[in-house]
């Protein structure tokens, strides 16, 4: 970047970040940035720090006025998949700021303990929060969104499934939530990636959850609870699973994926300062890789360097057969499907989308929330929300933890 080999860098970018920073763009990202801190003098330092989200090589560099780090994160065959400045240590602060409970959070009102969800060779670690008292109870399993998630859902400084999970055992709910697969065994998922599907990813850990949820003598019925992804799926859950006693769906999309990262993308690359015509073939390089997904000719062998966010095709083949609204018909348990409307990436299009579809349900209710963003916390100025929203510190509202406990209690 120093160099002004901006060409070398767009070369050592994955494909699903390589449209979004091509050669035009860093060049004038690097401009902008030494008009607001100087020259670049050097490279001072380079570290590993482990986030919650993998590795990530941290390359500090001074600056004629102030000293940043670069962020980088790089994919299993060593293509850079994440990059961003930030001020020095900003990274390693939200890594070590401890977690502050919300004040929902009773804390003298359970106890947790650590379990494991399923076993073999893809057994996952797990939490488990038990309310004081010797029930019964009824029980929740909560399924997390896109990405190698932690049992959390960290995405730092915020861990809204640790606030959904201390939020329902203060109200006397038991509450289960594991690592993620690809969080766990990532390296191992990688090796068998071009047969990986939203199965492997998501359903059979969660209907393992359930079942080892279910067989707790203090719990009677159990509920499970999936947010963005898992909330997506979780009517194919529901399908799988008849003994489920309702299901919550946080942020669920309604549109097929593809679709719905075309829009994250624009909305994405409309914050740029960038013109429209200068955003234009990167809004059109998305656009072909989700042309791809939709080609009648997809194969299992198709490249994924050339389908949205280098995800191979076995996984698009098997969202092809799968239309949550369709099958969300065809259930009888009872859903509660919750939607934050200052929301980029689950949108209020998405939440019309199943109102429409289940208005004739008598046992789905609906609800929205002005001024949240897709963790469901609060955004500032209540506006739709920005890239930058999950960087600020922040609590799953309170209102939506009580909404939830509530439906689950009535059901």
């Amino acid at each position: 970047m120093a160099q002004g080999n901006f060409a070398t860098v767009e070369q050592q970018l994955a494909s699903n970040l390589r449209p979004l920073l091509p050669q035009s763009r860093l060049q004038s990202t690097w401009q902008t940035l030494q008009q607001q801190v100087g020259l670049f003098k050097e490279q001072v330092s380079t570290q590993t720090v482990q986030t919650p989200l993998g590795p990530v090589q941290i390359v500090t560099c001074t600056f004629e006025k102030m000293q940043l780090d670069i962020n980088i994160t790089f994919n299993d065959v060593g293509e850079i998949s994440s990059l961003s400045i930030t001020p020095q240590g900003a990274v390693e602060q939200q890594i070590n700021t401890s977690y502050d409970p919300p004040p929902y959070a009773r804390l003298d009102q359970f106890h947790e303990e650590e379990i494991q969800v399923g076993e073999g060779e893809w057994a996952l670690p797990g939490t488990l929060s038990m309310p004081t008292g010797s029930g019964p109870f009824k029980g929740v399993v909560l399924v997390h969104g896109s990405g190698p998630n932690d049992r959390d859902e960290t995405i730092p400084p915020n861990k809204p499934l640790r606030d959904l999970a201390w939020g329902l055992a203060s109200q006397g709910i038991v509450v289960l939530r594991y690592d993620k697969r690809t969080k766990v065994y990532g390296a191992k998922v990688s090796e068998n990636v071009e047969t990986f599907t939203v199965k492997e990813e998501v359903i059979d850990d969660a209907l393992a959850a359930l079942a080892l949820l279910r067989g707790q003598a203090e719990v009677e019925r159990v509920f499970l609870l999936g947010h963005s992804l898992g909330g997506y799926l979780a009517p194919r859950i529901g399908a799988a699973d008849a003994d489920i006693a309702g299901l919550i769906m946080l942020a669920a999309i309604a549109r097929p994926l593809e679709d719905v990262i075309l829009d994250q993308m624009s909305y994405i690359l409309s914050l740029d300062n960038a013109s429209a015509e200068e955003r234009a073939p990167q809004i059109a390089a998305i656009k072909e890789q989700v042309a791809r997904v939709k080609a009648p000719d997809l194969a299992p062998t198709t490249p994924a360097e050339g389908l949205p966010l280098g995800v191979p095709a076995a996984y698009w083949l098997d969202l092809r057969s799968y239309h949550p609204i369709e099958v969300a018909r065809t259930l009888k348990q009872p859903m509660f499907i919750l939607q934050a409307e200052s929301d980029y990436q689950t949108t209020m299009q998405d939440f019309q989308l199943w109102r429409d579809a289940l208005a004739s349900s008598s046992n789905v209710q609906f609800k929205s929330y002005p001024g949240l963003y897709h963790l469901f916390m609060l955004v500032e100025g209540g506006q739709k929300a920005t890239p930058a929203a999950y960087t600020v510190p922040g609590h799953v509202v309170e209102e939506v933890v009580n909404d939830v406990g509530h439906w689950i209690k009535q059901q």
